[in-house]
């Protein structure tokens, strides 16, 4: 009973811990897009994604050797020192007046980000393996640290600043964040228990690194690349997009963007229980299949295109002797001029209307005067064809939602693998699926910000995304349909005879 009592203590401090770690972790996402839409500084969008993945970077390299001081310390030390160590680079933020020195400091408090991997080993050795699936989910759900920032960061440095008025009361905000940091660590170092996994079966190193050998490990580190990568770039990611593609203010583009990031980090506690129950791969199926279709979607950008339609050509040589809008004579010929078809827009309508489904129109328009003389197959009325499509934000928002509603699930299901593959070396491999996922999280923006710069649209990074969600479902059902052979290979071959 008293150890049931101190498993339910501990996940309830992993899990706030977690969360205030998370929070601290994703900070840049908000804080340099305030900075330079308040021209603070002026960093180019490949800066700005450089800034906001550095900090998810340093915390997926370190995770897997706090990984290692997890099982072999225990959680309490470990989770300690990490938010002890993240508070001085971050209180130090707020001294900084340069682009390398802001660098240098979100690269050492993205230490906070190694929080998961510590927060991993150390709950699921208080769970049993039936019940570690909903625990770590429901630890997992301190993802929702990043939607405290996009809702209350914002709104925060609005009254610092006094609503941009005295905008180098900025530097409070670091200070504020190193604060949480410090009395979550101290919080966290009187109330928790020690308690860590038998590593005594392990004599060196080499063998503590032993299951990095297996293929499996790699895959389960992909999967999470796309799932929890994909959801710490997003997090961030979103708020200058919802601030240049439709205009938003950075307050509204962190609220918006918490549409997306609090259901991701919340509902993870439901893919652990659906985990449990289900099973990890039929629920990984579901995501990776819903994030394909969703990204693809939203492939299409916000659109205003005039293009070549479908024009006149002269059937015979000839004089023109009449033009008008309707009509085009070219000797003894006459050609029916086409006007306007489809749907025609006006400005107001484009702004104000909502708009789901693309808007065409097309027409011709005479090229040609009297007394030209024209050749036979010279046109004489050029097709216009206009398409414009919205990009609605609302339907923006809701495909959003439901990629970031199968993240969570995601992030879940793949951390459910873990402890059922590798009972004794939970902190090590969830060290590294947690790097894996973490450099998702630190390259993306990075290749977002330059896919930016190279195509001009905001939609590429859904172009990867959907790309990626095919890649791994591929893979996953590929491993799936060996398995079936090697298990059941009788089956396998009546269900391909049925088949053809």
């Amino acid at each position: 009973m008293q150890d049931k009592a101190r498993a339910i203590s501990v996940l309830t401090l992993n899990t706030v811990a977690f969360t205030v770690c998370f929070a601290c972790w994703m900070l840049n996402g908000v804080l340099v897009t305030f900075l330079v839409e308040n021209q603070v500084f002026t960093w180019s969008e490949s800066q700005i994604g450089w800034l906001i993945g550095i900090p998810v970077l340093s915390g997926a390299l370190i995770r897997l050797p706090v990984g290692i001081l997890t099982d072999k310390y225990g959680g309490r030390i470990v989770f300690t020192g990490v938010m002890l160590i993240s508070a001085v680079p971050m209180y130090l933020m707020s001294m900084m007046d340069s682009y390398w020195a802001f660098f240098f400091c979100s690269l050492g408090f993205g230490i906070a980000g190694t929080s998961f991997a510590v927060g991993i080993a150390y709950t699921s050795v208080w769970f049993s393996r039936e019940r570690q699936g909903t625990a770590l989910g429901i630890f997992g759900a301190g993802n929702a640290g990043a939607a405290l920032t996009s809702i209350f960061a914002p709104q925060l440095l609005a009254r610092l600043t006094n609503d941009g008025e005295n905008i180098e009361a900025w530097r409070t905000m670091p200070k504020l964040y190193a604060g949480m940091l410090l009395a979550m660590a101290i919080v966290f170092a009187v109330f928790a228990h020690s308690k860590k996994v038998d590593d005594s079966h392990i004599t060196n190193f080499a063998q503590r690194l032993s299951p990095l050998r297996h293929v499996r490990v790699w895959r389960f580190g992909l999967y999470y690349f796309l799932v929890f990568g994909g959801f710490v770039a997003l997090a961030q990611w979103l708020i200058p997009y919802y601030v240049n593609a439709y205009a938003m203010s950075v307050a509204t583009a962190g609220l918006m963007a918490a549409i997306f990031s609090l259901p991701s980090g919340v509902i993870r506690a439901l893919g652990g229980w659906m985990s449990d129950v289900l099973g990890a791969r039929r629920v990984m199926y579901w995501v990776l299949g819903s994030i394909a279709i969703s990204a693809a979607l939203l492939i299409i950008p916000r659109m205003d295109v005039e293009s070549p339609g479908r024009g006149i050509m002269a059937k015979a040589g000839g004089t023109v002797t009449s033009v008008s809008d309707t009509e085009i004579v070219v000797g003894d010929k006459s050609y029916a001029v086409r006007g306007a078809t489809g749907t025609t827009l006006t400005e107001e309508q484009k702004n104000s209307d909502t708009l789901i489904w693309p808007k065409s129109a097309s027409w011709q328009e005479p090229i040609v005067e009297v007394g030209q003389e024209i050749a036979k197959k010279q046109l004489i009325a050029r097709g216009v064809t206009h398409i414009y499509f919205q990009a609605n934000v609302w339907v923006f928002t809701a495909l959003v939602f439901v990629i970031g509603i199968m993240m969570g699930i995601g992030k879940a299901a793949v951390y459910k693998h873990i402890p059922e593959y590798f009972p004794d070396e939970v902190g090590v491999v969830g060290g590294i699926v947690g790097v894996v996922g973490g450099l998702g999280g630190f390259f993306c923006p990075i290749l977002f910000g330059y896919m930016l710069e190279g195509t001009g649209l905001w939609t590429t990074c859904w172009m990867f995304f959907a790309v990626l969600s095919c890649v791994c479902l591929w893979w996953m059902h590929a491993v799936i349909q060996r398995m079936m052979r090697k298990a059941a290979p009788e089956v396998v071959s009546q269900i391909e005879e049925i088949e053809r």
